[in-house]
């Protein structure tokens, strides 16, 4: 029998239970143990931790880590609490979260393509007004960010009969049908262009603060924003002015610097914007266990841990 397989996280006794559940179905030669129950020797013993927002201090105390494996695939915070001195950090890169994240980006990109902020208005207003209506073809999305998220919203977005763009900090090969964006001038050219900004951006030291006044001015008049990215790349203050202006017509944030969002930020009460909470690219128990368990074969077989975050870019 190998070493024990450390769990961490921030989770509350349901969550942490059906995570068990599913990695234990996942994976049942092994044996996934809370953090919390291990001797001093079993913490010693440790080679892999599945972690979900865990304690540094915690983490610290597994003094022979081999590797870590998030539970999400945003990992700035982790690479943030543990420094550049942890062990390799592997995220999560599961499909059926790029599904659940292309399947969001559709379906609140059909809520600014179909005007059910106006609608909105309209009823808080008792006013009936049939609004004009634009075909998918006649609007232009653009996409910040080309990964496997980003790539799988911009294949549902084509496949709904949008106009869609995509920008990297680098030329990518891009999905057929959507037109590539590089570079500050890219990115520049792709916010003149776009009826609806969406972002699926990571939070690195380049990406922090991004979207300001100076690119929101760049921005085609009245275009709508999704962020489903991180919080920090939208200056917020930024954005409320932009609204206000009329610049951005209306913001659907699922992120935010502090989450919960503060009950006295204006974000809530502001009628340009949507605010969600955090819900656009869930981690499935089910199907996270399963990357999890390939993972851990694979690097049981081998010895070769999975691929890692690069801590100078931050993902």
């Amino acid at each position: 029998m190998s070493e024990p397989i450390a769990f961490l996280g921030n989770l509350d006794p349901d969550e942490e239970a059906e995570f068990l559940a599913a990695l234990a179905t996942a994976l049942p030669e092994e044996t996934f143990r809370p953090f919390r129950t291990l001797t001093p020797a079993e913490r010693a013993a440790v080679r892999i931790a599945v972690v979900a927002n865990p304690d540094p201090a915690e983490v610290a105390l597994l003094p022979n880590l081999a590797w870590i494996h998030s539970l999400w695939a945003g990992v700035e915070r982790l690479v943030r609490d543990l420094g550049t001195g942890s062990a390799p950090i592997v995220r999560l890169v599961d499909p059926e979260l790029a599904r659940t994240m292309a399947e969001a980006v559709l379906a609140w990109t059909y809520y600014l393509q179909r005007d059910m902020p106006a609608y909105r208005r309209q009823q808080e207003a008792a006013t009936w007004r049939q609004l004009p209506y634009r075909p998918p073809g006649e609007v232009g999305v653009g996409l910040l960010g080309l990964g496997a998220l980003g790539s799988a919203a911009a294949e549902r977005l084509v496949q709904a009969g949008f106009r869609v763009a995509a920008w990297s900090r680098a030329p990518k090969p891009v999905p057929v049908g959507v037109t590539g964006f590089s570079g500050p001038d890219g990115l520049a050219g792709l916010l003149a262009a776009s009826d609806i900004v969406v972002c699926l951006l990571p939070l690195t030291g380049e990406t922090r603060g991004l979207l300001d006044a100076g690119r929101f001015a760049a921005m085609k008049p009245g275009a709508g924003l999704i962020n489903f990215g991180r919080g920090a790349i939208v200056e917020t203050e930024a954005l409320i002015a932009a609204l206000d202006a009329g610049r951005v017509s209306h913001a659907v944030l699922d992120v935010f610097p502090v989450e919960p969002l503060p009950p006295d930020s204006a974000l809530w009460r502001h009628p340009g914007v949507t605010v969600l909470p955090h819900i656009s690219g869930p981690t499935t128990p089910g199907s996270a266990a399963a990357v999890v368990a390939g993972n851990v074969r694979a690097y049981r077989a081998t010895g070769r841990i999975p691929a890692a975050v690069d801590v100078a870019r931050g993902y």
